[in-house]
């Protein structure tokens, strides 16, 4: 059943990513996008592909609905947000790169740039996930799981490392796919992200013991010595 989920999940997105890039864009012959799909979809098929602690009750905790019992109001609203103007990203440089033509084209070695970026924030999310056996997509208080607070890895050196690589890979994809108003439009999903790791930590302070005094410990949200 695991294995059924992922599938279809990873079969969604290459029919949904695709479709908002090639159609919005009027043709197939954009080879920057064949190339992100096809980074994208050989790392997602590497990182299913390698074991590590918790991984099958992990996935299950994951492919869960993005709206679920016990998830704060606030949540809720912040993941349907992030969800659109992620979407709305992936319709706008297109739009921009074919149609408007919107502040013009990165040189190649500042688009080259966006694809390691890419790379770099799919690689920290990656670790951030393998170090928390308890990264669900939503923010809720996993008591059938008895979760507890992960200060390990790189979560002893910022609160939320799947956020911060978030924002780089959205960061990336614009800059390799030569967006310009691209990188100025994922300001709206990178704000989501921030307000996100507020409203989080309000609720883990609240609900998860010892969160409180992770905190303390551990002084920065996404950016060591700067917030």
């Amino acid at each position: 059943m695991l294995a059924h989920k992922l599938i279809v999940r990873l079969v969604i997105n290459m029919v949904l990513l695709p479709g908002l890039l090639f159609l919005l864009a009027g043709t197939w012959k954009w080879w920057r996008a064949w190339v992100f799909l096809g980074v994208f979809f050989a790392v997602a098929m590497v990182v299913m592909a390698i074991p590590f602690p918790g991984k099958q009750e992990l996935f299950k905790e994951r492919l869960k609905p993005v709206l679920q019992k016990g998830q704060p109001l606030a949540d809720k609203v912040l993941v349907i947000l992030l969800i659109a103007s992620v979407c709305g990203l992936l319709v706008f440089i297109p739009l921009s790169v074919f149609r408007f033509h919107w502040l013009g084209t990165p040189a190649p070695f500042i688009s080259a740039s966006g694809l390691v970026v890419c790379f770099a924030g799919y690689w920290i999310a990656y670790l951030a996930v393998r170090e928390n056996a308890f990264a669900s997509a939503v923010v809720r208080y996993q008591e059938e799981r008895q979760q507890k607070v992960i200060d390990t890895g790189l979560y002893g050196v910022i609160r939320h490392p799947i956020y911060a690589g978030l924002i780089l890979f959205i960061l990336g994809i614009p800059l390799w796919l030569e967006s310009y108003a691209g990188v100025l439009f994922s300001v709206i999903p990178i704000a989501t992200l921030m307000l996100r790791t507020v409203a989080e930590e309000r609720f883990l302070k609240r609900e998860l013991q010892g969160y409180e005094a992770y905190m303390e410990r551990v002084r920065y949200r996404l950016v060591p010595y700067l917030w």
